[in-house]
């Protein structure tokens, strides 16, 4: 089948429909609104290149102008799903796209009359694909494989609209874009068959990156007080513990809610499930930048400090008995004070297991219980102090 223009139109309206259909599909499971602005992206394209269809026909306004303009509202739809899976605001400046091409039905008649529309327009293409391209940086962390696929589909992409529009400058270059006569325009429809085919790849691989992680996040979080749960402390925990040092001690506060029986038998569930709530709250108050909490399972919590001492532990740990104790009083009555128990452990040991933490933990917070409710007690593994 020969590469001729009209069979690369046909090509490229297939190819763009499927991949509108496809991820819309995708849109239906993932619910990720950039795979829509996506698809309709790749709508544009495929009504575009069949009206394309019609320019050898002598329809000027229909043939050429609007099909082109369709091409550009497409791109500025992949950029919008860009800023949208990225989380970025655009700017209102990128809607001045329409005016310049507005514009152009200004363009006078004559022999540079396509290398004008063509340059302007490639130059349009270019400007927006870059920017969807360079807003898939990475902030902080590393791209996925299929964000990183998109980004450098892209930006390949912008460049070759940039070359193309370079290239409309040439004194030999010959661009007739009523004929689809010309080498340019020839190697533009064969690059758009393949970059649509890998954009649409692109996309669907990064949309389906975010789905995993945010099914990866519901599995690690405690559904009642969305603090991480005992899976994601044992998975968390070691990296933290490893940074233990006598210049930067770790502490481990495992948290106990006193007679909190009491509120479940006289308020019902609901009111110990947001008491739960309450302590989850002021936890993450208090929780310093670099620090992890987490909700073992009933009203256990622990809290995992990292580069703290001895008193600034204690300090914390008085914060949130006192606070806690407030908040309690204030929700509930009961014939017992609800209150914490905390039994923490400070150690510089950067070799010590997540279980051992917790049994000394464990250990303190029943000698808290024992000496009667509503205290801390902390065991100090130190090279500076020895247990207390």
């Amino acid at each position: 089948m020969a590469l001729d223009p009209f069979t690369l139109l046909v090509l490229t309206a297939a190819m763009a429909a499927a991949s509108a259909l496809y991820l819309a599909a995708e849109w239906r499971s993932v619910r990720e609104r950039s795979l829509l602005l996506w698809s309709a992206g790749f709508s544009i394209i495929a009504v575009g290149s069949v009206l394309a269809l019609l320019r050898s026909r002598g329809h000027v306004l229909v043939g050429i102008w609007f099909p082109n303009g369709m091409l550009i509202v497409a791109h500025w739809l992949f950029l919008a799903g860009v800023a949208r899976f990225t989380r970025t605001r655009l700017r209102r400046a990128w809607w001045g796209l329409v005016v310049i091409w507005l514009a152009m039905l200004l363009l006078p008649e004559g022999p540079w009359w396509s290398k004008a529309m063509l340059g302007i327009q490639s130059l349009m293409i270019a400007g927006v694909t870059l920017r969807a391209g360079l807003l898939l940086r990475p902030h902080g962390g590393v791209l996925s494989l299929g964000a990183a696929q998109l980004r450098f589909v892209l930006l390949a992409h912008g460049l070759f609209y940039l070359a193309k529009a370079a290239s409309t400058v040439a004194p030999e270059a010959f661009v007739n874009l009523a004929g689809f006569r010309g080498t340019v325009i020839l190697v533009s429809l064969v690059e758009g068959v393949m970059a649509i085919m890998l954009l649409a790849m692109s996309m669907t691989g990064t949309e389906r990156h975010r789905r995993e992680e945010r099914i990866a996040q519901i599995a690690a979080r405690d559904p009642l007080t969305s603090l991480d749960n005992r899976r994601a402390l044992y998975l968390r925990a070691p990296a933290l513990l490893e940074q233990a040092s006598p210049a930067s001690p770790c502490a481990l506060l495992l948290i106990d809610i006193d007679h909190f029986k009491q509120v479940n038998d006289l308020h019902g569930h609901d009111a110990g499930d947001r008491l739960l709530v309450t302590l989850s709250d002021l936890i993450r108050g208090v929780l310093p930048d670099g620090a992890l909490a987490a909700r073992l399972g009933g009203d256990e919590f622990v809290i995992l400090l990292r580069g703290v001492s001895e008193a600034v532990a204690q300090a914390l740990g008085q914060d949130l008995r006192e606070a806690f104790a407030q908040q309690a009083l204030a929700m509930f009555v009961t014939p017992e004070p609800v209150s914490l128990s905390i039994g923490a452990t400070l150690s510089d040991q950067p070799d010590l297991e997540l279980s051992h933490w917790l049994k000394q933990a464990d250990e303190a917070l029943y000698a808290s219980k024992r000496k009667g409710r509503d205290r801390m007690e902390l065991v100090a593994n130190t090279a500076q102090r020895k247990t207390r």
